[in-house]
């Protein structure tokens, strides 16, 4: 039987299987999936729990013994078995298949893997769990599908977070859920009634940035280029994190190209409103689908998969959104705003 993590819960409260598998490289979702396992097992009466690390051959002789001796106290156990690789060889594949073909009511078989590839998911054992007990493979959360995974994390925390809220917590932890829940976590604190703002997460982040950011954003929606350029350059002196930075330019792209299309408006709040009503006026003269990939350089930049230095690719992105153009060799012209 194959699960996914949204359908564990319901599977587990509906029955308990011998054996599962575990598998998958993003620690949270993995954690969390073998102690709904373990947590469901307890309340049937597996109340011990032996757990053997296996990075050699020679452990597999461990778990067998270990197997053979799990009836002698008349007490049921989840006998819990961490794969360093997802190939665990000959031996491994012969001791799994071993102790599921034992089928004891005693035992409870828990097998938590690496990410399986094609050529693994074809092994023996592997289709002798999905086949007797149940197999869920644990995928990462893409960038698109993080913001509504942190929503939905929210509400089972007891938060309600606005949109800019979840897109600010989903660029500074994508690729990274353990520290996404970390940071649900301390707002669970942090955030009055619940209600998490865009500002409660900057306040959560550090309170040096907490409004230069949002600054540098207005800056730029009104043009002010030097008063722009010198935000962002405090804000890396500060040792503000730079996606932090590239959030505030990316909404301020955002707007402004909205404003052009006709599209949403921002909030209403003065002091931004006001600075788009001059953005507003240079947005049709701006080349958007070229700050878009400039966007998407320093991104790149922040996350190592491009070389480069994504403050000054920022520093660029920062002058053609004022509406500055660039010299030949790539930075802003030097012009009073």
């Amino acid at each position: 039987m194959k699960l996914t993590s949204d359908s564990l819960a319901t599977h587990l409260a509906q029955r308990l299987l011998p054996a599962y598998l575990i598998s998958g490289d993003e620690p949270l979702l993995t954690g969390e999936a073998a102690d709904a396992v373990r947590t469901r097992a307890r309340a049937a009466g597996f109340t011990e729990r032996e757990v053997h690390f296996i990075e050699r051959s020679a452990d597999w002789d461990e778990v067998r013994a270990s197997a053979r001796n799990l009836s002698l106290f008349g007490s049921r156990r989840v006998l819990e078995i961490r794969l360093a690789s997802a190939r665990p060889g000959t031996a491994g594949n012969a001791a799994l298949l071993a102790l599921l073909a034992a089928r004891d009511p005693d035992m409870l078989l828990l097998v938590i893997a690496p990410r399986l590839d094609r050529e693994a998911q074809g092994a023996e054992w592997v289709r002798a769990i999905d086949e007797h007990g149940a197999w869920l493979a644990v995928w990462p959360v893409d960038a698109a599908r993080l913001p509504a995974w942190l929503r939905l994390r929210s509400h089972s925390l007891g938060l309600e977070a606005s949109e800019e809220a979840l897109e600010l917590l989903a660029a500074r932890t994508e690729g990274n859920l353990l520290a996404s829940h970390q940071e649900l976590s301390k707002l669970v604190w942090l955030a009055a009634g619940g209600a998490v703002s865009a500002d409660t997460v900057l306040a959560s982040v550090a309170d040096s940035a907490r409004f230069d950011v949002f600054q540098l954003g207005e800056a730029v929606l009104a043009g002010e280029t030097t008063r722009a350029l010198r935000m962002l350059a405090g804000l890396r002196a500060e040792g503000t994190e730079a996606t932090l930075a590239l959030w505030a330019l990316i909404r301020a792209l955002r707007d402004l190209w909205n404003a052009h299309a006709g599209g949403a408006a921002p909030p209403a709040w003065q002091r931004r409103s006001a600075a788009l009503i001059r953005g507003r006026q240079r947005a049709p003269q701006l080349p958007f689908a070229t700050l878009a990939a400039r966007a998407v350089r320093a991104d790149r930049m922040i996350k190592g998969r491009l070389a480069g230095d994504a403050w000054d690719e920022m520093a660029l992105l920062v002058a053609e959104l004022c509406g500055q153009p660039l010299s030949g060799r790539g930075t802003p012209v030097a012009q009073a705003s």
